[in-house]
């Protein structure tokens, strides 16, 4: 098939677990027509800002932010920063003129998704999470395509407009043989005879990771006197990170087996290189994890809509696939269960096969060809 040059809109962000699935698409739509034309538009001061044109395209923002859970001034704000966004949003889209606009989540997919809609542009909607968030619902009424990543999607969406494609993600995610463990290993400056634990926030970090972290340091590091451990804390913690390992080398403790990175900019070799994995259940990380074929330990984040990472980890839990520490408790118990995982060669094994049944590795070039399916469509 001859793929024709399109103009598309991407729309969305605010984590990595948007920007970088909304990249994998971009970057297919550009490898089946390297002259089609795609613009970002992000939510002005996120990520997104920042990432997409490092990545090589072009981004333009709205004031457009998220409803915050207890009433603050910001929150009184809202009303004109969306209706401000909508109009700036139709302005984007009168002058790119795209032939579609894609939505993955984040703030800024709202009003974009919603002006297009209206003024006639075919749309698509990316929905990454195994329970649909409120503006996915609202503007998925009018996008032609909705593309998931979990069964049971209709009950959120129409039945007949549902395509099972799975999360988009970095094409570098793949199971690391032996040659990718030896480069991780020689990246990390790790032993390749020690156990590898691999603890990760997100792209924004996570203080309750980070608590449970710093709280296994203080008592010892116990169960972990074999285990070397790549700590991702994020850029807002890394100062208070930094200030304890400080202190805690200076009352002593031996802190050689860990390595903290306020960002892990070679994911691929972070999972190369471990036998267990720590992390939230964000849908791009579930699915990152799924295609890497780690053992994994979720700690959901409660502080989301619809607590959509329990539902993430649940779905992985239910069929063997994964394990899951309470956020409330991981202070106490995550640690000991990563330990005893990370020893624990059967059981790793068993995780390993079940959660790679899951993974869904051509999402990127099954949600471009629907792209191309609506286009053709709605040309005729």
């Amino acid at each position: 098939m001859k793929y024709r040059k399109l103009r598309v809109i991407i729309s969305g962000g605010g984590t990595g677990g948007h920007i970088f699935p909304a990249l994998s698409i971009a970057d297919k739509l550009k490898e089946l027509n390297p002259e089609s034309e795609i613009l970002f538009v992000g939510a002005e001061g996120r990520m997104e800002m920042e990432k997409v044109p490092a990545a090589g395209y072009r981004i333009k923002g709205l004031p457009v932010a998220g409803l915050a859970r207890r009433l603050t001034l910001s929150n009184l704000t809202l009303p004109y920063k969306v209706l401000k966004s909508i109009r700036l949003a139709k302005k984007m889209i009168r002058e790119f003129k795209p032939d579609i606009a894609i939505g993955v989540g984040g703030y800024a997919s709202a009003p974009l998704l919603w002006a297009a809609g209206r003024m006639g542009i075919p749309t698509l909607i990316q929905e990454q999470n195994s329970f649909a968030g409120l503006t996915n619902r609202i503007v998925g009424r009018k996008a032609e395509s909705i593309c998931v990543a979990y069964d049971g999607m209709e009950r959120f969406f129409p039945a007949e407009r549902l395509v099972f494609s799975g999360n988009p993600i970095r094409k570098e995610i793949v199971p690391a043989g032996t040659k990718m463990k030896e480069e991780a290993y020689e990246y990390y400056k790790l032993h390749p005879r020690k156990k590898h634990l691999f603890v990760v926030g997100g792209s924004l970090g996570c203080r309750t990771l980070n608590e449970a972290m710093m709280k296994w340091i203080e008592d010892g590091c116990p169960g972990g006197e074999d285990i070397e451990v790549i700590w991702q804390c994020g850029k807002f913690y890394k100062p208070m990170v930094d200030e304890f390992m400080n202190a805690m080398k200076a009352a002593g403790h031996n802190l050689d087996t860990i390595r903290h990175y306020d960002f892990i900019k070679r994911m691929d070799l972070a999972y190369g290189a471990s036998d267990v994995v720590v992390s939230r259940s964000g849908a791009s990380s579930v699915s990152e994890l799924c295609a890497a074929h780690k053992a994994v330990i979720f700690v959901p984040s409660p502080n989301v809509a619809e607590d959509h990472q329990t539902h993430n980890a649940m779905a992985l839990v239910n069929k063997e696939a994964a394990l899951i520490v309470k956020d409330c408790e991981a202070t106490e118990k995550l640690m000991k269960k990563a330990c005893s995982l990370t020893h624990d060669t059967e059981q790793i094994a068993l995780l390993e096969k079940n959660i790679a049944a899951l993974a869904r590795t051509e999402a990127a070039a099954t949600i471009a060809e629907e792209v191309y399916r609506i286009t053709e469509s709605t040309r005729k």
